[in-house]
């Protein structure tokens, strides 16, 4: 059964809580540690099942490319072209045959582990050191001590129920051999492997698609019988042996390949949970895990109506972070969205900031106004911030809260460096905004006067032609040096 995730409808559910009997989907999990199946509530703390990705997986039928892609990855070539090759120059004796059963052996071994691999959620072949090392060389007779026994089942039906009998067991046996193989990878063990009411209730479980899969895999026999033929009637027999040996050895990668992913489709169904595990998560995916797991909780709770608890995390997350923009932001959203004008008020230089970097002079408008209804003598204490603020409600269209924001400017900051970009906005608002060009030739007039510093004072006069001819204040036209030939 495939479950939705509690807060994102539609979204599949990756962790389940038996508490509080909820479902959760990968964005509200972000820092779940799905490798280790290890995952906490994020409302009652206690530990959750996790539910795998078999709801987010793509069916096989949809990846048959993918299937004929994945024998020609580096690891598994490697592991045909050392089986197939290294055969052809063994010598003709004793060793060439104990050297031909042992590469046998590792190419059957890494068979099976692509099997694994593929069931763990691995969509990348195994490496090449999976077909040489480490245990499971006995899968090997462990597969034909099961051929062995279906040979004997088939064997003792022919001779209790005669040839009726015999045939349906025949029949079983060669439906059943794919589940088989399947259950063998996964357990390792004969008894299951063998088992009819074993392999029955896997057939039951994945249903339909498992009918579907052996269409495909009787398709792929076929297919690598007559490619192998076709090598063998039209190539010398130095290129047939090898030629015929890689295409087999291709065809049975891409059949215990779609047999592992099978098992990885239907996990849910067979009782095991797996993930997509080809991508070692880094130290920058971990922060952005943390981040994440963060927005998760603030999601949650503003579904859940608790306000309150969002806006504490967020004030808390600013006393670690002050200047982060994302938090500011969401804090901003939040307060706007309660008319929380005491909070607006109190966070006010962080909130203009983050609007001023966003050119959002319309959502600057509509704070200012709201903060000076609650406060009427509202400044601003920080001359760069006014008019960085200034400037983004001047481009905007916004002229009266920018020319507020700068009233009484010399007065308030008769020392920053800002009183000439300050007076100069004042001057292009009142001129290019507002058509006041006495007042605005007025404040270039004080420019000219105060500011003998400020690197602006050179372009006074410029400005104070345009403001006599009544033309829009934008300063002085940028002049560029003709090459010889052009002049």
């Amino acid at each position: 059964m495939k479950h939705d995730c509690h807060y994102h409808p539609g979204a599949p559910a990756k962790w389940h809580c038996g508490e509080c009997q909820l479902h959760y989907c990968s964005r509200c999990m972000p820092d779940a540690d799905a490798r280790q199946r290890r995952a906490l509530c994020p409302h009652c703390s206690k530990a959750m099942r996790y539910l795998g990705a078999a709801t987010e997986v793509v069916p096989f039928w949809n990846r048959i490319g993918a299937f004929f892609r994945y024998p020609f990855h580096t690891d598994p070539l490697i592991v045909i072209a050392i089986c197939t090759l290294v055969p052809l120059l063994a010598p003709a004796n004793l060793l060439g045959v104990l050297i031909w059963l042992v590469l046998a052996l590792a190419l059957f071994k890494y068979t099976y582990e692509v099997i694994n691999h593929t069931a763990e959620g691995h969509l990348k072949p195994p490496p090449v050191s999976a077909a040489f090392t480490g245990s499971g060389f006995s899968i090997v007779f462990l597969q034909l001590l099961v051929f062995v026994l279906m040979g004997g089942l088939v064997g003792a039906a022919a001779m209790i129920g005669g040839p009726i009998l015999m045939m349906l067991a025949v029949a079983f046996v060669v439906l059943a051999l794919p589940a088989s193989i399947m259950v063998l990878a996964m357990e390792r063990a004969v008894g299951p492997a063998v088992n009819p009411m074993n392999l029955a209730v896997l057939i039951s479980r994945i249903g339909t698609p498992y009918f579907l899969l052996y269409g495909y895999l009787i398709l792929l026999t076929l297919a690598s019988g007559a490619a192998q033929d076709f090598a063998v009637n039209h190539f010398p027999l130095w290129v047939a042996q090898p030629l015929a040996g890689f295409l087999n050895s291709t065809f049975t990668l891409i059949l215990f390949h779609m047999l592992g992913y099978l098992l990885f489709q239907y996990q849910e169904e067979l009782g095991f949970a797996s993930d997509l595990q080809d991508e070692a998560p880094t130290e920058a995916q971990h922060e952005r895990n943390r981040s994440a797991r963060f927005d998760a909780d603030i999601d949650m709770n503003l579904k859940d109506g608790n306000y309150d608890r969002v806006q504490s995390m967020l004030k808390d997350a600013l006393k670690n972070d002050r200047d982060n923009p994302l938090r500011i932001g969401q804090l901003y959203q939040l307060l706007i969205a309660r008319n929380d004008t005491a909070e607006l008020y109190r966070y006010h230089p962080r909130i203009l900031s983050w609007l001023a970097s966003r050119n959002d002079g319309d959502g600057m408008a509509s704070l200012l106004e709201a903060i000076q209804q609650a406060e009427p003598t509202f400044r601003l204490e920080d001359p760069e911030l006014a008019v960085q603020c200034a400037r983004t409600l001047y481009h905007r269209g916004q002229f009266k809260p920018a020319l507020r924001l700068l009233q009484d400017f010399h007065k308030r900051f008769p020392d920053s460096d800002q009183l000439a970009p300050a007076y100069l906005l004042v001057a292009q608002t009142l001129a290019n905004g507002l058509g006041q060009w006495e007042k605005a030739t007025a404040f270039l007039t004080f420019i000219q006067k105060r500011c003998l510093t400020h690197p602006l004072h050179e372009q006074i006069g410029t400005y104070l032609e345009q403001a006599a001819n009544k033309e829009p204040l934008k300063g002085p036209k940028a002049s560029f040096a003709l090459p010889d030939q052009e002049r």
